[in-house]
């Protein structure tokens, strides 16, 4: 009876592609992860940005000239 049971658990082992799922699952994740790793540096970047033109609106409130590139003239 234990040999018939080996024989069949070898049997079911080797119908499943429970190794080649769990790759394929490790494989998108790591490229996930690196997507989302640009997105974060995307978005520290345009909050630096902010962050700088944040310091401009206070500007304007006392008056002062407007900084960066200067307005076309039609």
């Amino acid at each position: 009876m234990k040999k018939l049971l080996q024989k069949f658990w070898s049997w079911v082992l080797g119908l499943t592609t429970v190794d080649e799922k769990i790759m394929s699952a490790a494989k998108e994740t790591k490229r996930r992860a690196k997507l989302v790793k640009e997105e974060v540096k995307d978005v520290a970047k345009a909050v630096k940005e902010v962050g700088g033109q944040i310091d401009d609106i206070a500007g304007a409130i006392k008056g002062e000239a407007r900084k960066g590139r200067k307005k076309e003239i039609k």
